[in-house]
């Protein structure tokens, strides 16, 4: 129905138009288990249908395979969807627990190519620096990455995982659309200095993991009892053991306020990342992952549901209470050089 559809807003420096919310594609093929291919092509074609117009992906994501995944639904639906991809990060097959992280310009346009060949496009319309090589200056990156605009390979920049610093250096090179962080009701460390930056640039934010990895949801209790063998959140600190345990018991205003609303736990996360849109001044448009067709239309409900100040209230200090890190090594992030 046509009022079912999220409401629009647009990208900084500039960029396009999306959906309010967007989706998260890694999970159907890579990171959280065994996925049902039919399933999720459903849950694409869903979003569309409901307004989501912003789809993201990355090279990393099973080694290109959810790029190749994908590009039928990209192909078949080209002018209505905005395709983001990011390069920058590889896994070994051989070791899955390491990262390697490349900048370099020969990477950046090598990277490109690859992935416009696997999306079968002739342009990318958001192109995100994944992770941030600190050997490599990121005015040399970006500088790269502002030549594949003006060769027409690439439509608009983003960045992913940056500092202030890095992000008000890059701008200066050349307008960054939006920057992607994980920004959610257990990780809010965003807050004290990359979003006040994106507000000052104009820049918009794009928050990855707004479920917590689907913990916030409910999707899961302990990672190392619940989640499949192959599912990598089972190597994320706050989700197995003591600290899942601790965490479990900070849902519980999330669950009071979902009652409330006669929403689900999951609901009310996203219309709390929804609400810091006001709260910051500043574009938001987050981007929970999904693989059912249910799931995004309940996803995309939320951006209908308004909360009470006393509600806010109720959440604030849930992330300052949480237990473990996002990752292991969070060198990995903005947070480790900020």
């Amino acid at each position: 129905m046509a009022n079912d559809r999220i409401p629009t807003v647009a990208l900084g420096g500039g960029g396009p138009e999306v959906g309010v919310q967007g989706l998260g594609c890694m999970g159907m093929s890579f990171a959280y288990g065994p996925a049902d291919a039919d399933a999720s092509r459903a849950t694409l074609e869903r979003a569309l249908e409901l307004g989501v117009t912003l789809y993201d992906t990355a090279d990393v994501y099973g080694a290109g395979e959810n790029e190749r995944f994908l590009s039928p639904f990209f192909t078949a639906h080209r002018d209505e969807v905005v395709v983001a991809t990011k390069f920058a990060l590889s896994i070994p097959p051989d070791d899955p627990a390491r990262r390697i992280i490349r900048n370099d310009a020969p990477y950046v346009r090598q990277a490109v190519e690859a992935s416009l060949r696997r999306l079968d496009l002739d342009v990318i319309d958001l192109f995100y620096m994944h992770r941030r090589d600190v050997n490599v200056p990121i005015e040399e990156t970006v500088g790269t990455m502002a030549e594949l605009v003006r060769e027409g390979k690439v439509k608009h920049l983003g960045l992913s995982e940056v500092t202030a610093d890095e992000l008000r250096a890059a701008h200066a090179v050349h307008s960054i659309a939006a920057v992607q962080s994980e920004w959610s009701l257990f990780s809010r460390d965003v807050e004290a200095r990359v979003v006040p930056a994106a507000r000052e640039l104009g820049v918009a934010f794009v928050p990855y993991s707004p479920l917590g990895r689907g913990f916030l949801a409910g999707s899961f209790a302990d990672a190392a009892r619940d989640l499949t063998a192959d599912d990598f959140r089972r190597r994320m600190p706050r989700y197995s053991g003591e600290n899942a345990a601790a965490n479990a018991g900070l849902l519980e205003p999330v669950r009071a306020v979902a009652e409330a609303h006669d929403a689900s736990p999951g609901q009310i996360a996203l219309a709390w990342i929804h609400r810091q849109a006001a709260v910051h001044g500043l574009p938001v448009v987050p981007i929970p992952g999904t693989r059912r067709p249910t799931r995004v239309e309940e996803n995309t409900a939320a951006t209908r549901i308004t909360l009470t100040e006393e509600e806010l209230a109720l959440l604030e200090p849930l992330a300052d209470k949480v237990a473990g890190n996002r990752y292991t090594d969070m060198a990995f992030t903005s947070a480790g050089r900020e």
